[in-house]
């Protein structure tokens, strides 16, 4: 499934084919509860350190090829 990671005040958005959604979601939200920076593997192979304060959106492609929208820390 293809997740699409937004980065606030920037339009770089990280894009990652990940193979279980549930343990993805599980990682960021565990990273999301502890603050700091949440690190990713994205489509180009680049290692990407995201500080979590900066999360803007996740979008999540669901295989029905409808977006499912995740979450943001509140500001």
């Amino acid at each position: 499934m293809r997740v699409r990671i937004g980065i606030t005040d920037t339009s770089k958005v990280v894009e990652l084919d990940v193979d279980d959604v549930e343990e993805f979601q599980s990682e960021l939200e565990r990273a999301v509860a502890d603050g700091g920076l949440a690190w990713f593997s994205d489509t180009k192979g680049r290692t990407v350190g995201i500080p979590i304060s900066g999360l803007a959106f996740v979008e999540i492609e669901t295989s029905e090829g409808g977006h499912a929208v995740g979450f943001a820390p509140a500001v």
